[in-house]
């Protein structure tokens, strides 16, 4: 395989490169008397006001304790000089054991705080390879005690989540080797995967933060059924609204959903994919929580009923947590549920997405035991540790740049981010799906992880796809929407969007500057990071058709039961893994892994431009503004007719405060990917 030639030679070059710049050794750990030092503080909503009293104290909890790497501004260092193109040690990258030997916390580190917190009453479950992290268990009475705080309980948005009273600490010595703790606190801000498609579970699955330990769940079967409803086009405008009143009289109907074939035939990659550019040598990774039940068998249903072929033995697999918790959906009465029905879509989309773009690449999926950052963290972490993989599509995310994750939290992501990066793997996050977040959050913020400089944000589009696979335009995904009721539309409200906008935690990183307008990076009076890097398809009214086994009531005269069936779907949950593939394609034709791609990717725009209306010139799309509408109709019960349906008008590129615009924006980032020279251009920068 071209991967395991290439990764062993450029290991070999690594070692002794990484050697030069990194001063090897174990730092001593000193036993100080100094005052208990913070490692983690209270959540902002934790206040006095808010306390019903103390947690239980015989409660378990499941905490994660983040260590700090050694040698940080050398890691950094080292990421920039693999990843950039013109540096002298681009693409050389380090092995894992490498990585080990010079940047992970050493196991004298790491023995210190095991026997801190093993003494003070917890039990340890989990220490990976790479040493990052510590996962433990313990009773409420010995998580206070070992962090020298009370937690309670508060009043949160109608629920009740436990959080500490005040800033956790630990003595002076065993904090200095340690980064954070996550557990200590229940999430509050929950947000879904970033996908959509009207169905009643569409919200029931979140990220979260962690929550109190209980027995393993038995993952629930598969969820609740959504159909789409009739009209619909097979490809764009094949069908037109003549029975409505204007304005949508004369407008297109959605489309059903796109299918592979026209993904890959609007973004140039037909040719590519059906004489031999198809993936082959490539692996993606997929991170999400829970594992559908179904998966395998729904992949290889939906690849045949459309052209293309199943899975080969060997091509899918899984390395999921093997224990699951909080599968039911959130609620009043279960605030930390996950919804793992809702996480089964989100894991069907992406590997049908990936396998659809580059149908002979190897997946890997990675499912986590919940949706807590510590557990999904946990298998992104397993995939870059164990060199499984040259490319991970993530499509979940939290509000705003920190979400309700402490720095320590966010500083964990980065590590894991730059030991990916170092060792040639690239990461992408979709970058969100309520446009600006003003609505859910009150103020204009951008989606975290996606906001990481050490990732891809993959940010959204509307795309019109053509009766011959091809390529017409391309939006910002921003929707409006108007209901018909009684004979005349409501004014349209806004309903969902591509995530992007500036970072307030981020600097600028130098890939950006010069592409990224000054108005964007410098909108908070700095110079950050702008959200997104590339874009895709997302909206829901042009997503993709994607099939999975659903539960059925009975109906139309058939059985209740569990039915394989299809429906459109988007968000950038599509845009992320439709990126994926691209970029497998683009490994597989370049010969050698890419990597961490956005120096790549804002260089190649740099040197070639945007692609021209004669399909001359550079890698990109440039996306910019164009608003239309469609026709939609919904059934009222998800499923047919019998309790009536709804008509809807849906308006593009609704964007707020984000701008589509010519250039680079913040809706669509450099813009979305274009056929061979997207797969020519990206591998031989700059």
């Amino acid at each position: 395989m071209v991967r395991g030639i290439g990764r062993t030679a450029r290991t070999g070059m690594c070692v002794a490169t990484a050697l030069s710049i990194v001063s090897l050794g174990a730092g001593q750990v000193g036993a100080s008397a100094a005052a208990p030092t913070s490692v983690a503080t209270a959540p902002a909503w934790a206040t006095a006001q808010h306390r019903l009293g103390g947690a239980a104290i015989n409660q378990v909890r499941s905490i994660t304790v983040l260590l700090n790497t050694r040698n940080e501004a050398q890691l950094e260092r080292l990421a920039s000089a693999v990843s950039t193109p013109g540096s002298g040690q681009y693409r050389q990258y380090i092995s894992a054991s490498t990585f080990h030997a010079n940047f992970s916390p050493t196991e004298a580190t790491t023995q210190t705080v095991v026997s801190y917190l093993t003494a003070a009453g917890l039990r340890i479950q989990s220490i990976p390879d790479n040493r990052l992290y510590i996962r433990a268990t313990g009773s409420v009475a010995a998580i206070s005690h070992a962090f020298n705080t009370q937690l309670s309980v508060f009043a949160v948005k109608g629920a009740r989540r436990v959080a500490p009273s005040s800033p956790a600490t630990m003595p002076a010595s065993v904090a200095a080797l340690v980064a954070g703790v996550d557990g200590l606190s229940d999430g509050v801000g929950m947000t879904s995967p970033h996908h959509a498609n009207e169905a009643a579970v569409a919200g029931s699955a979140s990220r979260a933060g962690s929550a109190g330990v209980r027995p393993a769940d038995t993952l629930p079967g598969p969820p609740p059924a959504f159909v789409n409803a009739p009209p619909c086009s097979v490809y764009w405008a094949q069908k037109i609204d003549t029975t409505d009143p204007a304005p949508a009289t004369g407008k297109p109907y959605v489309p059903c959903g796109y299918v592979p074939s026209q993904f890959r035939g609007a973004y140039g990659v037909s040719g590519a994919t059906s004489s031999g550019i198809d993936g082959s040598g490539i692996t993606v990774g997929i991170v999400d929580a829970y594992a559908a039940p179904t998966i395998l068998s729904d992949a290889n249903t939906y690849a045949q009923l459309h052209g293309d072929q199943p899975f080969a033995p060997g091509q899918f697999r899984q390395v999921n947590a093997g224990r699951y918790d909080l599968t039911a959906p959130p609620s009043a009465s279960n605030p930390t549920g996950c919804g793992a029905q809702g996480w089964y879509g989100e894991e069907t989309l992406d590997v049908e997405a990936v396998h659809g773009m580059a149908p002979r690449a190897k997946i890997i999926y990675a499912g986590g035991m919940d949706c807590n950052d510590s557990a999904l963290l946990d298998r992104e972490n397993y995939l870059i540790d164990h060199q499984l993989v040259q490319i991970i599509s993530n499509s979940w995310g939290g509000l705003g740049d920190i979400d309700q994750l402490a720095p320590n939290l966010q500083k964990a992501y980065t590590h894991t981010f730059l030991q990916a990066v170092t060792q040639g793997i690239g990461i992408q996050f979709s970058s969100g799906d309520n446009g600006d977040e003003l609505l859910n959050a009150g103020v204009r913020t951008v989606d975290f992880p996606a906001s990481d400089p050490w990732v891809t944000a993959v940010g959204g589009t509307s795309l019109q796809v053509g009766s011959t696979n091809n390529y017409i335009l391309e939006a910002g995904w921003g929707t409006t929407s108007s209901k018909l009721v009684n004979g005349s539309w409501t004014a349209p409200a806004y309903l969902y969007g591509a995530g992007g906008g500036t970072s307030t935690v981020f600097n600028e990183p130098s890939y950006q500057q010069g592409v990224v307008p000054a108005s964007l990076a410098g909108y908070w009076g700095g110079n950050n990071r702008v959200v997104p890097d590339v874009a895709m398809d997302a909206d829901p009214q042009t997503g993709m058709l994607i099939g999975e086994t659903q539960a059925f009531p009975a109906t139309g005269g058939r059985p209740a039961g569990n039915y394989y069936s299809e429906f459109r779907i988007g968000g950038t949950s599509l845009a992320s893994p439709l990126f994926a593939g691209m970029m497998a394609l683009a490994d597989q034709a370049s010969g050698r892994t890419i990597g961490f791609a956005n120096p790549a990717l804002y260089g190649t725009l740099k040197s070639n431009g945007y692609l021209t209306s004669s399909h001359s010139g550079g890698a990109f799309h440039d996306v910019t503004r164009h608003v239309f509408s469609v026709v939609r109709v919904n059934y009222n019960n998800s499923i047919d007719a019998t309790a009536g349906t709804s008509r809807y008008l849906r308006y593009t590129d609704q964007t707020g405060t984000l701008q589509t615009t010519p250039g680079y924006d913040d809706v669509t980032g450099i813009g979305t990917p274009y056929g061979l020279n997207f797969l020519s251009d990206i591998g031989f920068c700059c």
